[in-house]
């Protein structure tokens, strides 16, 4: 009876601390969401409005968003939004190509936008390739001010309080660890914002973010940024 007795215990306790460990092991949330189920809705170009681009610069087949990056600018949503969840796939076509995508801009931030610029405001989710970092420190310029795996920042008179780490001037939320994938490779964006708190997963894992957000409401907007980038697989979920 006792050796019956101590054999139970064993199947019950032991795999309870394997799992315990586990969970200890896991730092990091995890997120597998692919937008799909109650409440989310697939976003194409048709649900997007020109800002300041070329009438080439943003175009779409087989699913497929596809930008030139020229001129810089932005395509912003035709809805403004609030409190909602995001599911992006983008991929570079070059090496150290740059793009993101801009949360809550205002309409002040977008109007009368030149050709050339981008919006003075706004949450920006950095989409930068791999290949960025080593162009930029080629000149002898330390790059200790951004990283390429999925840095949040406050852009123009927008404000946020960065979750850390942080850049070196406290500004933009850098990742906890390093998952982005190189040029020709795709990507998997996961963005909650909810009350002027966002949160990003870079394929899978929770990174990067920030708090008291403002504004907390606006346009979402994809960015041309001098190199050719790719989007798919773009839906929303509005919360209240």
């Amino acid at each position: 009876m006792r050796t019956s007795l101590a054999l139970l215990i064993a199947i019950v306790v032991l795999p309870s601390i394997a799992s315990s460990v586990r969970a200890e092991g896991e730092s990091l949330p995890k997120a597998t969401i692919d937008g799909t189920g109650p409440g989310w809705q697939e976003l194409t170009l048709d649900d997007f409005v020109m800002v300041n681009g070329d009438p080439d610069t943003w175009s779409t087949k087989d699913g497929v968003i596809h930008c030139t990056g020229k001129p810089v600018g932005v395509t912003r949503s035709k809805e403004k939004v609030t409190n909602f969840e995001l599911v992006a796939q983008w991929r570079h076509l070059k090496s150290a190509g740059n793009s993101g995508i801009f949360v809550w801009a205002s309409d002040e931030a977008l109007a009368d936008l030149k050709p050339g610029s981008l919006p003075p405001g706004g949450i920006e989710v950095q989409v930068l390739d791999l290949g960025y970092k080593t162009e930029f420190e080629k000149n002898g310029r330390k790059a200790d001010w951004f990283t390429t795996h999925g840095d949040v920042f406050p852009v123009g008179k927008s404000t946020m309080k960065p979750f850390p780490p942080t850049s070196p001037n406290g500004q933009r939320s850098f990742p906890r660890k390093e998952l982005t994938k190189g040029v020709g490779e795709w990507n998997h964006y996961y963005v909650r914002a909810i009350n002027g708190e966002i949160r990003l997963w870079v394929n899978g894992e929770e990174v990067s973010g920030g708090a008291d957000c403002q504004p907390a409401t606006g346009y979402l907007c994809l960015e041309s940024e001098g190199s050719p980038v790719e989007f798919k697989n773009l839906r929303i979920r509005k919360l209240p």
